[in-house]
């Protein structure tokens, strides 16, 4: 059993989400998936590998791996990345790239952002959103955020398009979205040990901050997922501090909750209760 976390979050009320990295099959389809469809720029490209991103700041990753399984449909693991836009007339942009290129799985007004939906080439979830003003969004009496899901009117959204054709400077990876077999466990990992907010909540999936942002994390258990994580998707995703010394006290704190700590090039590596692949770093 981990120990629970008392104190100051384990991860800092700082942190964000860096990087998210998939294992594909048929790297130039997904290249041209998230440049074309999603407007993110090629940044690197190697026989095996790409790096994507905005403004010179990577924030995906494919990994070609000519053997990997699909993932099973019992196993956990990526539900969608979501790729924040910075402003309302970049998602109108978003959704025309979207109509010509691809198609548009759903569209939500969650009232802390509006969100499109849509699935990449080899079955990977993907959302492009853009935040509603902080000030606007609702908080239950105890300073928690709550997200709500009503329909989004396309229409209005595509009509405040500004044409742009790639995604523009200020792009990030706002949150990601899990699929558990437990969400107990979930929670007891990401919540207890990890020290993240639950802003929302309902009896299958938790959406979790660190501070005070509508959610960094999803964690679901919509499917009736059985089995850990595996096979083609996911690989990692990266939560990023503010520097080497919050890192190297964010592993110390690791270790003390008995989290088994691994390093990697640029930081550490730890796992959920599921088999999906944290690492952290620093900016």
């Amino acid at each position: 059993m981990m120990e629970s976390m008392t104190e100051s979050p384990l991860i800092p009320e700082t942190a964000d989400i860096g990087r998210t990295a998939l294992l594909v099959t048929n790297l130039e389809e997904l290249i041209d998936f998230y440049r074309d469809v999603v407007g993110l720029t090629v940044l690197t490209r190697r026989d095996t590998a790409a790096t994507l991103g905005v403004d010179g700041t990577s924030l995906l990753v494919l990994n070609h791996v000519e053997d990997v399984s699909p993932r099973g449909r019992d196993q956990a693991g990526l539900f969608h990345t979501a790729f924040k836009l910075p402003s309302r007339a970049a998602l109108g942009a978003a959704l025309e790239r979207i109509r010509e290129r691809w198609h548009v799985d759903g569209a939500s007004d969650h009232y802390v952002s509006e969100a499109l939906y849509l699935t990449d080439p080899e079955g990977n979830g993907v959302e492009i959103y853009t935040d509603r003003p902080q000030a606007e969004w609702p908080r239950a009496a105890d300073g928690t955020v709550e997200i709500g899901t009503v329909p989004l009117d396309l229409d209005d959204v595509a009509a405040e398009s500004n044409g742009i054709v790639t995604a523009p400077p200020g792009t990030t990876v706002g949150h990601l979205h899990l699929e558990a077999t437990s969400l107990a466990a979930a929670r007891e990992f990401y919540v207890e040990t990890l020290g993240l907010t639950v802003q929302t909540e309902s009896p299958s999936a938790l959406f979790l901050a660190a501070g005070d942002y509508h959610h960094h994390l999803g964690v679901n258990t919509w499917n009736g997922r059985s089995q850990p994580a595996g096979g083609r998707g996911l690989a990692w995703f990266e939560v990023v501090v503010s520097d080497d010394e919050t890192l190297t006290m964010v592993r110390q704190r690791l270790e003390d909750a008995n989290v088994t700590v691994t390093d990697w090039d640029e930081g550490i590596e730890i796992s959920d209760p599921d088999g999906v692949t944290i690492r952290i770093r620093a900016v």
